[in-house]
């Protein structure tokens, strides 16, 4: 019989960073390996709409769902974890929250009463909530709360957490508190009170939590583990230790030891279905920790200094190396310090090439110097958006040489807009109202590279860009042998691009890495390093 949907929130306490979203995926993959239905839900307390307007720097990447969503980048660990795609209603800000509620203002929905926090922003908060258990369609929905307790803006979202488990009921509401267990080198001990004093923080806006999940450098001794749950009123085995792991995919098989699990489905009264094996996840460690070959790959970009800002692609280069039993050594290269001049002594030694995503001209000149380098010297080469339109810009400038070939969002007045923008977006002043966003359909042409790689002509991938590839000049390229293999069926427009007289130079339109999962490599990144891999072997032969 299928129960009522549970709810748990991930709280963070002590500092920011601690990783409530891996602990959220780590749960949720043990709860689903039990046969649960799961899904995660992210609240995040700043006022921006949603990340997509946010420089990387601040935020790190920006997510994008099939439904064109552009979210957090801990949906990606979700995705990532459970193999199930996420949407709009995971991600929610207190931006979306106040913008919802002075909409329904506006349109006289309050019926001319005084809108306030309390309890218009609770319930809808409360209401973005319950969204994703309407109808059952989830077992359990786990919410994660960005920041901190104790911050002022994430004030609103405890409170609703506390009216929502007061309608819903203790038996279908639990509370997990992720915090930080210090340790004192001086001293030479690790400090529980800063937990205590964010317990009692917690406390003060009437939540009790259910569960303590302790990041700490140093294994919790069992005394240290009745401390804490003496003094912060909760059960000896609800004390759970987070260690630092190797890799974030660690974390599920430390949660699984720990039976953080099955404290959870005790508390919540569900039945204790299989045990969890997670034999695919142990297997996938095991390769991951026991690579047979290495390679370097160059990644190209002008948010290098910030790993977060291309997290999925640095993670789909994990699945891929897993998947062919290899250790990937990624080379961050900022693109602003490559030119024609410098590019072979910056990328010598590397195996592949990838040149990253991104919006505007910084840094444009030494992507296409590092394409140029891989391009005649015969590197795989792997371009993902603007990746993509910059070897396109590449080709035209040194191999069709059309003087001033350029991208119209680098070079508004450019003779030769390769890169352009399509016409009925031209009109539209509100930057994301120009983008194409989340799963377009793909075809792709028989006995090219991409249809290798894919093993079907019918594709769906996500995208993120306002700007596309100019069909006036594809005759030009293709003659010149540029091929584009990969079309939009509705509108035409060129998806991938490739240069079939190359080992490996494939440039995408989408974003693949926003699809590759533990469970399921995307095969763009799989090809991508047998291709690398290849290539040291020859240049390794070769010398």
């Amino acid at each position: 019989m299928r129960v009522s949907t549970k709810y748990i929130f991930v709280t963070g306490g002590v500092t920011s960073s601690l990783g409530k979203g891996i602990i959220s995926a780590s749960l949720a993959k043990l709860l689903q390996a039990r046969g649960y239905s799961v899904t995660i839900q992210k609240l995040d307390p700043y006022i921006n709409v949603d990340p997509g307007t946010l420089n990387p720097y601040e935020h790190g990447e920006c997510y994008v769902t099939d439904d064109g969503a552009e979210t957090d980048l801990d949906l990606g660990h979700y995705e990532r974890f459970l193999n199930v795609p996420t949407s709009q209603a995971n991600n929610v800000t207190t931006g979306r929250i106040y913008q919802s509620v002075i909409d329904k203002e506006r349109r006289g929905d309050y019926l001319g009463k005084t809108v306030q926090i309390i309890p218009h922003i609770t319930d809808e908060i409360k209401s973005c909530v319950a969204k994703l258990g309407t109808g059952g369609a989830h077992e359990i929905v786990i919410t994660e709360i960005g920041g901190t307790v104790g911050d002022i803006e994430s004030l609103p979202y405890v409170e609703a957490v506390r009216q929502f488990r007061y309608e819903q009921g203790r038996d279908n509401v639990l509370v997990i508190h992720l915090t930080l267990i210090p340790y004192l080198s001086a001293a030479g001990e690790l400090k529980t009170k800063p937990t205590q004093h964010s317990v009692k923080t917690l406390q003060s806006q009437g939540i009790q939590p259910d569960i303590l999940v302790c990041r700490t450098e140093h294994r919790l001794g069992e005394d240290q583990k009745r401390k804490i749950a003496l003094f912060c009123n909760i059960s000896d085995e609800a004390v759970i230790e987070s260690i630092d792991a190797d890799t974030i995919y660690d974390v599920p098989l430390l949660m699984k030891d720990e039976k953080l699990d099955t404290v959870v489905l005790d508390k919540l009264k569900l039945q204790h279905r299989d045990e969890p094996t997670l034999d695919t996840w142990r297997s996938f460690l095991t390769r991951f920790k026991n690579p047979t070959k290495t390679i370097t790959v160059g990644l190209v970009g002008k948010y290098v200094e910030l790993q977060d800002a291309y997290k999925s692609i640095l993670e789909g280069l994990v699945h891929a190396g897993v998947e062919n039993e290899t250790k990937v050594k990624v080379i961050s290269l900022h693109s602003e310090e490559i030119n024609d001049e410098n590019a072979a002594e910056r990328l010598k030694g590397l195996e592949g090439i990838i040149v990253a995503p991104g919006f505007g001209k910084r840094g444009l000149g030494g992507k296409i110097s590092a394409i140029r380098y891989a391009r005649e010297n015969e590197v795989p080469f792997f371009g993902i958006c603007l990746g993509m339109q910059c070897c396109v810009i590449e080709y035209a400038q040194n191999v069709l040489h059309l003087d001033g070939a350029n991208s119209s969002e680098m070079e508004a007045n450019t003779p030769h807009p390769v890169i352009g923008m399509m016409e009925e977006q031209k009109a539209i002043t509100n930057m994301g109202g120009t983008m194409r966003l989340g799963a377009y359909a793909c075809t792709i042409k028989e006995d090219t590279l991409a249809h290798k790689i894919y093993g079907r002509t019918e594709i769906s991938e996500r995208h993120r860009h306002r700007y596309e590839f100019n069909n006036d000049y594809l005759s030009q390229f293709e003659e010149a042998g540029m091929k584009a293999s990969g079309f939009n069926p509705e509108t035409g427009l060129v998806e991938i691009v490739e240069i079939p007289e190359h080992p490996h130079f494939i440039g995408v339109q989408f974003h693949p890495e926003y699809k590759s999962t533990v469970a399921n490599p995307h095969p763009l990144f799989i090809n991508f390093l047998k291709a690398a891999i290849q290539h040291k072997e020859q240049v390794g032969a070769s010398v």
